[in-house]
């Protein structure tokens, strides 16, 4: 038999199996109630809406242009309405700044393509986007811990990066809602994070998938908007922003979005036109049509029921939790995190849960670049009504006060 090990570049070492994506497959089982996915709830899809839209698109002289090739770039008139949009929260840019991928996942991936050589160091939180380590971990980089709450020096950071090789690339994080932990980075840690990356010279990228989930609190200016504050235009940043449809939308369009710089985005189109061309045409311009029309008012929807969701899982958390176990307030997003007792291993507690009470989650391990974080769990809401989350919830704290008197 061939030995495809032996025939595979290196950095396939670094490819693991979604631990996200494994648990996703319980969702089809209907005796588990699910807090795992980090998925939006298909019944808030604007589905009328995109019939409407492909019916459009597909009639008079606009099938041909759907159904053909396209440019690299995207879909003209969504990123001229994408570029309306960031002008909105303060990012001054034009159709030119804009750059359309298959989901955000993609830009992830490119970007780590674009900027990382085997043993350079990317800076992440911890934890951090299980899917930006898995979009990282192909080319080869070591990780370094973003604290922008810390005291850690530039010379610091370069001196870990030349121990282990190479030198510090990027910064990635998400400053709104994050996942997995639904936190918000305040204003102070993202100007600290662009003096950071100032003295070290390199790119920040900010993954903002959940920025539009906000159900209370001040609305913080993006970090590339505040550094287009300071250096008076986006050419002039050295911050990528990464936008998705997915969780105001629709995820299975797979339109995602990077706007940046423009030397930024011209190396972006030759990376396009060397992997896919170009983006799904009739997706664009689906999405173009429904953004148009109804963006706003579709967000406001989801809002309403993810805020209500939130809030009743914050609830059972403070009703059924033993003593000892913490979590997160998210101002918005689709996730709590929770941190276990010293001792405990989320990985284990979900093979007994599944097995005794029917609830899953994703155990936080795997979002700590460095297999930290045993002691942790994220839980999802977006897709739970109010009773199954009390269930679920109720079932989660009986487990682990049975572990806790166990131990």
């Amino acid at each position: 038999m061939f030995k495809w090990e032996q025939a595979f570049a290196t950095r396939a070492s670094r490819m693991k199996a979604s631990e996200i994506r494994e648990l996703l497959k319980l969702l089809e089982r209907p005796d588990i109630i699910s807090f795992a996915g980090g998925i939006p709830d298909p019944a808030l899809f604007p589905k009328e809406a995109f019939s409407a839209a492909y019916a459009d698109v597909l009639s008079g002289d606009s099938a041909a242009a759907g159904l053909q090739y396209s440019v690299s770039e995207g879909y003209k008139p969504l990123r001229d309405w994408l570029a309306g949009e960031m002008g909105k929260i303060g990012i001054a840019c034009t159709a030119e700044n804009v750059f359309i991928v298959s989901g955000s996942q993609q830009g992830l991936d490119y970007l780590g393509k674009l900027f990382l050589s085997p043993k350079d160091t990317a800076l992440v939180t911890w934890p951090t986007y299980l899917g930006a380590l898995q979009a990282f971990n192909a080319y080869e980089p070591t990780y370094d811990r973003l604290n922008l709450s810390g005291n850690r020096t530039p010379d610091a950071y370069r001196a870990t990066a030349a121990e282990a090789g190479g030198r510090v690339k990027f910064a990635y994080l998400s400053a709104d809602f994050a996942n997995p932990t639904g936190e918000t980075v305040d204003r102070a840690g993202r100007e600290r994070l662009l003096d950071l990356a100032e003295e070290l010279e390199i790119p920040v990228i900010e993954d903002a998938a959940y920025q539009s989930l906000r159900y209370d609190g001040e609305a913080i200016p993006p970090i590339l908007a505040l550094e287009i504050a300071r250096k008076g235009s986006i050419d002039a940043a050295r911050t990528i922003y990464c936008g998705s449809f997915s969780k105001t939308l629709a995820p299975g369009l797979r339109v995602g979005y990077i706007v940046a710089a423009a030397p930024v985005i011209r190396k972006l189109v030759l990376m396009k036109q060397a992997a896919d061309l170009h983006s799904s045409t009739i997706n664009q311009m689906a999405i173009a049509h429904v953004a148009e029309r109804g963006f706003d008012a579709q967000v406001a929807k989801i809002k309403a029921a993810y805020s209500a969701r939130r809030n009743a899982m914050l609830a059972a958390l403070q009703k059924y939790m033993p003593e000892g176990v913490t979590w997160t307030k998210p101002e918005g997003g689709m996730f709590v995190w929770v941190t276990l007792p010293a001792g405990m291993d989320g990985a284990k507690l979900l093979a007994r849960s599944i097995e005794t009470e029917k609830v899953a989650f994703v155990p936080g391990q795997a979002f700590h670049a460095d297999g930290s974080g045993a002691n942790t769990l994220r839980l999802s809401f977006s897709c739970a009504d109010d009773a199954t989350i009390e269930e679920g919830i109720s079932r989660l704290g009986r487990l682990l006060a049975s572990e806790r008197l166990a131990a």
